[in-house]
C-alpha cells in the first residue's frame, strides 16, 4: 500500500510539473517570497517618508486567483482581503468562511447589492457618491450596525474613474456627518493609468493634501485617518506619500497566475 502510494504522489507530482501546474508546496514558497518581497519594499517605502511600516496595512487584491491560492496567502500571515465585484466577494466569503479573513469591498457597489454585502465587509472602500453612502447608511441601520467606509476620490480627474471631486467632497462633508450609521474613516483613490510614477505620486499627494485640509473644518462624527491609495506598480510611491492602505493584487501572486 505504501508503494502504491509513492508511486500515485510520484506521477500526479511529474504530471503537474508536464503540466506547468504548481504543486503546494512551491505554490507555498512562491507566494511566501512575494508577500516577504511586498512587506520589504513597504517598509523600505515607509522609512524614506518618516514613518513606521506597522502604519501601513497591506490589502491583498485576490480578484485574479482562486481558492487555493488565498489559503496559502492567509496561512503565509495576510488576512486582509480586497474584491472588486459584490459577487466575488459573496462567493469566496462563503468558501472560505473557515480562514480568519477581514474582507474589504474595493470597487464600485450598486445600491442592490449593498444589504448582501454589508454583513461580509469589514470595510467598503468605495463611497463613491452621496446616494449609495445614503443606501449603505440605511441598510447599516437594519442591520443594526456601522460600517467603515472610506471616500473614493477622484484625483485624477479621469472622467473614466468614479469617485467624488475634490471640491465636491469638502463641500458634503456636513451632510455625511449626518450619517449614524456609517464611519467615514478616509479616503480612497487610483492613479491615473497613464503618466508613470510622476503622476501617479502627483494624485496620491493631492489626496493626502486634501485629507489634510478637510481636517481642518472636518466635523468631529467623521475621522480621516485612512489614505488607501496605490497598486502593484505604484504602492511605494503611494507609501511615500502618506497611504495607510496599500491594495496589492499581481506583486503577491507573481509566478503563480498567468
Amino acid at each position: 500500500m505504501i508503494i502504491i502510494n509513492y508511486y500515485i504522489y510520484c506521477t500526479t507530482f511529474h504530471a503537474a510539473q508536464v503540466l506547468g501546474i504548481q504543486t503546494m508546496p512551491d505554490l507555498s514558497a512562491r507566494i511566501g517570497e512575494n508577500l516577504s518581497r511586498v512587506r520589504q519594499r513597504i517598509a523600505a517605502a515607509a522609512s524614506r517618508g518618516g514613518r513606521h511600516a506597522e502604519e501601513i496595512k497591506l490589502l491583498a487584491v485576490t480578484k485574479y486567483v482562486g481558492n487555493a491560492e488565498i489559503r496559502v496567502l492567509v496561512q503565509a500571515g495576510c488576512t486582509d482581503l480586497g474584491e472588486s465585484r459584490p459577487q466575488q466577494l459573496w462567493q469566496k466569503a462563503r468558501e472560505l468562511a473557515d480562514l480568519p479573513i477581514r474582507w474589504h469591498l474595493i470597487g464600485h457597489l450598486q445600491r442592490n447589492k449593498v444589504r448582501r454585502t454589508l454583513p461580509l465587509a469589514s470595510m467598503i472602500h468605495s463611497g463613491d457618491s452621496l446616494r449609495i453612502i445614503k443606501t449603505i447608511n440605511e441598510s447599516a441601520a437594519e442591520l443594526g450596525r456601522r460600517v467603515p467606509l472610506l471616500l473614493e476620490v477622484n484625483t485624477s480627474g479621469d472622467p473614466a474613474k468614479g469617485g467624488f471631486q475634490a471640491h465636491e467632497v469638502e463641500a458634503l462633508l456636513p451632510e455625511l456627518a449626518m450619517f449614524r450609521h456609517v464611519e467615514i474613516q478616509g479616503l480612497m483613490c487610483m492613479a491615473s493609468l497613464e503618466g508613470g510614477q510622476d503622476t501617479a505620486r502627483r494624485d496620491f499627494a493631492a489626496l493626502r493634501k486634501l485629507r489634510d485640509r478637510m481636517r481642518s473644518h472636518c466635523p468631529p462624527e467623521i475621522v480621516l485617518d485612512e489614505l488607501s491609495m496605490g497598486m502593484s506598480g505604484d504602492y511605494e510611491t503611494a507609501v511615500e506619500e502618506g497611504a495607510t492602505i496599500v491594495r496589492i493584487g499581481s506583486a503577491l501572486f507573481e509566478g503563480v497566475v498567468q
